[in-house]
């Protein structure tokens, strides 16, 4: 679907009207509960008119610091309704973390959650707003699903110098096209690597966030029957845009605050989960909760997985093979929108478990250049993924100068992914790696995927990861594999079997068992921290020890 021009309020007064009484998020949790439109619609008019007498208006900023719970999808709607953004905040941010985000944002209010999990947000907070050196936002505390709100000395703790207070509740029926009538202007930001380590804060118009929901709710089967699972943070483009998307398409957003891999996969028998966008690392984890203990997950129909673990190919092969559901490799990024890309049924496996895919709408344009002279790459070689469309990122928050967005576009209007990939003729393109990862082996420019994936595919590999190392002005192939349990694999022969189907350059030059690859964990999911792992392939060559 294309052509759209509604804002994201306009969304939700779209669905809300065709349909007020279904479910369109479900709490998740020890105790779920369901929430339909029209109550949606009445929470998002009250804090619209609460954000409204606090100060926010168009263009301003709010941030929510909140989990996966319902109201932060109120507070989406309720800023996008008065023309301003949102800015996720994870709760796993440190105060380093959050003061750059209050220091890049200058958020009006904060959206804070009370009392969850033990966590201390609130000693974070003052830290923070101490930190950044910032005009102090006014703060509402939000207690969540299902529990009453804080009390007013409660929240009176959590003022940082502009005030505390607890978001009203709403007072009965509300007319969903009140939400209509805002014009178009940014709604959201995530947050994203940046050059310097510090994160940017990459915001898309609501127009985009609205086209793109119902892209990729026609690419990808959503309907009014969906439910998405929602495990990753809503805060960061990969939980977001399958909640959106669900709730685009007339259906239900399934909310996870924790990740309770046991219970997780009871509810995605007990609310009839039909779509999962997410990590191999989350879906690893439902895959060995459900080899387990079981599970229904009769109504799944997508299984969308980004490879930032390396077990999407083991995850894939559990998925098709063991509960039915058709799983498809993605492409995205908070600069991009997650889901900006996926394979197809019809594409043959196990290609299309593989990152890349086919962009969710035509408005979407790919093209590869070369990182070097800017013009087509060598025939054989990828070239950096360039990107025009709506879902491209339509600024950064705190670029002032303007100096983040002239690195990132191309004098003629394209945006730089940073990614390497091959782009077909019908438009579809295979994700190669990023531009620092990849490394030149006897002239030949290697991605490291190609040869992690080969390793993957071995009985008694978990995952891998592969990383260039220089050794006497050469570079080398380094593999790291975790073995699958009750497994001891051989170097050697996993060097042997990867001989047998790459190019001889690109045959690993040691391979080493790790018993765990050292990660970090973001927003969007945890990744294998490459750079970890060159700095030990660099001490193993420079030791007096024959790597293996």
């Amino acid at each position: 679907m294309t052509g759209h021009t509604t804002t994201l309020a306009d969304l939700l007064a779209d669905t809300a009207a065709a349909a007020p009484e279904s479910t369109v998020v479900i709490d998740g949790g020890p105790a779920p509960r369901r929430v339909t439109r029209a109550e949606l619609v009445a929470r998002v008019l009250t804090l619209r008119e609460d954000l409204r007498a606090h100060g926010v208006g168009e263009g301003d900023c709010v941030g929510v610091w909140l989990p996966n719970w319902s109201e932060s999808l109120v507070a989406q709607f309720a800023a996008a309704a008065l023309g301003a953004h949102v800015i996720g905040i994870n709760t796993r941010y440190g105060v380093a973390d959050v003061a750059h985000v209050l220091d890049r944002a200058r958020p009006r209010v904060v959206l804070i959650a009370h009392d969850f999990l033990g966590l201390d947000l609130r000693a974070r907070l003052r830290e923070a707003v101490a930190e950044a050196d910032v005009p102090a936002p006014g703060i509402a505390v939000v207690t969540g699903p299902g529990r009453p709100p804080a009390d007013q000395a409660a929240a009176a703790t959590y003022n940082v110098g502009a005030g505390a207070w607890v978001p009203s509740p709403p007072s009965g029926a509300a007319d969903p096209q009140a939400l209509r009538g805002t014009r178009d202007a940014l709604a959201v930001a995530f947050t994203t690597s940046g050059s310097t380590g510090m994160p940017k804060l990459a915001a898309h118009l609501g127009s985009g966030v609205a086209s793109h929901a119902r892209n990729v709710a026609a690419a990808g089967g959503w309907d009014a029957e969906s439910v998405s699972l929602v495990v990753l943070p809503l805060s960061g483009v990969f939980g977001y845009v399958p909640a959106l998307a669900a709730i685009a398409a007339g259906g239900a957003a399934l909310l996870e605050p924790t990740f309770d891999d046991d219970l997780v996969v009871a509810h995605m028998g007990e609310f009839g989960v039909t779509h999962l966008a997410c990590a191999d690392d989350v879906a690893g984890r439902l895959m060995e909760s459900h080899r387990a203990h079981g599970g229904d997950l009769s109504a799944c129909r997508r299984l969308l997985i980004g490879d930032f673990y390396g077990k999407s190919i083991q995850v894939a092969e559990w998925a098709e093979k063991e509960t039915g559901t058709p799983t498809m490799g993605i492409f995205g990024s908070s600069e991009l929108f997650s889901l900006l890309s996926f394979w197809l049924e019809h594409d043959p496996a196990p290609a299309r478990w593989r990152a890349g895919g086919r962009p969710v709408s035509p408005d979407i344009e790919v093209r590869a250049v070369d990182p070097v002279t800017g013009g087509p790459p060598p025939a054989g070689e990828p070239g950096e993924l360039q990107f025009r469309g709506y879902a491209v990122v339509d600024g950064y928050l705190g670029d002032t100068d303007g100096a983040i967005r002239a690195r990132s576009f191309t004098a003629d209007g394209w945006f730089r992914s940073g990614d390497l990939g091959t782009v077909h003729p019908d438009g579809a393109f295979d994700y190669a790696g990023r531009m620092g990862d990849s490394f030149r082996l006897r002239g030949f420019l290697v991605e490291p995927a190609e040869i992690e994936i080969r390793l993957a595919e071995h009985p008694d590999v978990a995952r891998s990861k592969v990383v260039g190392v220089t050794v006497d002005g050469d570079t080398r192939a380094v593999a790291f594999v975790e073995a699958v349990p009750g497994t001891t694999p051989d170097p050697a022969a996993l060097r042997a079997w990867c001989a047998q189907a790459l190019a001889t350059f690109k045959v690993p030059d040691s391979v080493h068992v790790v018993e765990q690859m050292p990660t970090t964990v973001g927003t969007n999911g945890s990744k294998i921290k490459a750079a970890a792992l060159r700095e030990l392939a660099a001490r193993l060559y420079s030791s007096t020890e024959v790597p293996t």
